[in-house]
């Protein structure tokens, strides 16, 4: 399987506005398929759970598929995946992520959203981490371009290293502008490729990206 797996320090960071962008560049030129293999906070409607994030990374692609391929398991409340699914009696387990990722996507350049950060618990007795582990797909990280963002980066960058895991680059969301300087200050601690997404440069970033996954 080829592709990346996009985590980031926590949740809230950004990472699905940065995949989508990913997505639709890709899929210009490759084809595509996405998996958020689980989400939580999803809205109910007429009996279905809506699943936002999944929907948006969907809605990306060129190559259109089944939501339920998309998002196989999706949680009303606000809660871990590991907890959400617990609370809904359904039992997850990391397998069952792991098929989901990988059903039917054949020779596709796949992007698949983890839920949280690397340590986040995606399933019973699993992290996120463990997922990346099992998909072997290059990380791109997400970090939010505040104060605290290179303790974040290079924790989760300690994270990947002690898994095994390759990351491909670290993306500093830039929410908005700021003096901290935090790809300079990153830079001088890790070899990591780091490259800062804002709406204003998509196009140079997602060329970027591209290059490295």
């Amino acid at each position: 399987m080829k592709g990346v797996f996009v985590t980031g320090s926590n949740t809230g960071v950004g990472k699905t506005t940065v995949a989508v962008e990913i997505v639709r560049h890709i899929s210009k030129t490759r084809s595509v398929k996405v998996r958020k293999p689980v989400e939580t906070n999803c809205e109910l409607s007429e009996k279905n759970y809506i699943p936002k994030d999944a929907i948006a990374l969907a809605a990306a692609c060129q190559q259109q598929e089944a939501l339920n391929k998309v998002c196989p398991y999706c949680f009303e409340i606000e809660a871990s995946a590991e907890l959400a699914s617990a609370n809904s009696g359904e039992k997850l387990m990391l397998e069952d992520l792991v098929v989901a990722c990988k059903r039917d996507v054949d020779d596709s350049f796949v992007l698949v959203e983890g839920a949280g950060g690397l340590y986040s618990p995606i399933a019973e007795a699993a992290l996120n981490v463990d997922l990346a582990v099992e998909l072997q797909l290059p990380l791109l990280i997400v970090i939010r371009d505040e104060l605290g963002a290179v303790s974040q980066a290079l924790l989760t960058l300690e994270a990947a290293k002690k898994n095994n895991l390759n990351v491909a680059c670290v993306v500093l969301n830039s929410v908005k502008s700021n003096n901290l300087s935090n790809k300079e200050a990153l830079a001088a601690y890790t070899e990591t490729p780091i490259i800062s997404f804002s709406q204003s440069g998509l196009e140079a970033f997602c060329s970027e990206v591209e290059k490295l996954v």
